[in-house]
């Protein structure tokens, strides 16, 4: 039986504004066993960047977890002090930004940050320190990573800083990594090399992976699993082949058409209608009805998260079944 990591049930995060409450993430559930990768999948807004955050305990007033249960081994994250969850937080899980320079100091050698990662939660001398920085370094592809090493983050492009950002995640060969779209501002070639160096590391150390980003072409070749996100809720989450094979929900459709590699040539692409509402003006029942073309009067009460097919959940009133699950 797999391991499980971590169990999140009934997040929620609100942001307690002058105009309103923002409920960026409003009753999000998944769980992640050990070395599995799950991609938090939805555009800007859906709440999958403050999901990661809210996991690690990062959400800056005036947001704050609202409800919910955030399980890591069985501990709920979200009931610890800070000096427990600092104890925690870079050791046992750690996090990957989509700007490695939210990472990295701009004015302290590569060296210098990667020894005081380690010396912050482990007793080690400055030798071992430094022979296993290198030997991260060297994990995810950098040459020569003793010279590196002596470098300053402005010596390094930007899939090389990235590159150091995730070495820097791997130091303590944590259980699990949540990173938040780490290859959005890099080029093709790039994002396909750190993608390798990825998929290698959790084979090799078994390591739980949240992969946050709005590409699903990245996750299609990355995740085991997929949970789709649309105003702050979870509207379709199962295996990356059912999901993007066989979605269910109009939304997850949507963002599948307007692929251009899905298109035949010449074929003007598909595109969803209208736009994202405003967190602070969410209309009642499901969120995405102005929007969806198969909406009907009883989209105005919010549908629940099940399982209309095995290990595949949608949550909508009128979802895309195949015929013979009808």
């Amino acid at each position: 039986m797999a391991e499980r990591i971590l169990e999140v049930e009934g997040l929620r995060t609100h942001f307690f504004t002058k105009g309103g409450v923002i409920k960026a993430v409003d009753d999000v559930s998944f769980t992640l066993d050990r070395g599995q990768v799950l991609g938090l999948v939805g555009e800007s807004g859906s709440g999958k960047s403050v999901t990661g955050f809210s996991i690690m305990g990062l959400v800056d007033p005036p947001g704050r977890v609202a409800g919910g249960r955030v399980l890591y081994r069985g501990t709920d994250l979200a009931g610890l002090r800070e000096d427990a969850m600092r104890r925690i937080r870079g050791r046992r899980i750690a996090m990957i930004f989509q700007d490695p320079m939210m990472t990295l100091n701009p004015v302290l050698r590569i060296d210098t940050q990667m020894i005081e990662t380690l010396q912050a939660h482990e007793t080690i001398d400055m030798a071992e320190a430094r022979r296993r920085a290198r030997d991260a370094l060297g994990q995810v592809g950098i040459p020569s990573p003793d010279q590196r090493l002596k470098a300053y983050p402005h010596q390094f492009s930007g899939g090389m800083r990235q590159r150091v950002a995730i070495a820097i995640a791997l130091l303590h060969h944590p259980d699990l990594i949540i990173a938040d779209e780490p290859t959005t501002a890099l080029d093709v070639t790039i994002q396909g090399q750190i993608l390798y160096e990825v998929q290698k590391l959790v084979r090799e150390q078994g390591t739980a992976l949240i992969w946050i980003t709005h590409d699903l072409s990245v996750v299609a070749g990355l995740a085991d699993d997929v949970a789709v996100m649309y105003a702050g809720r979870v509207v379709e989450s199962g295996s990356v082949a059912d999901v993007i094979d066989r979605p269910l929900h109009p939304y997850t459709r949507g963002l599948i058409d307007s692929v251009p590699s899905r298109n035949p040539r010449g074929r003007p692409l598909h595109q969803i209608r209208g736009m994202s509402p405003s967190p602070l003006k969410l209309p009642p029942g499901c969120a995405f009805r102005a929007r969806c073309p198969r909406a009907a009067p009883q989209c105005q009460a919010m549908p629940g998260l099940d399982a209309l097919l095995p290990g595949h959940s949608v949550r909508c009133f009128r979802p895309h079944l195949p015929e013979a699950a009808q």
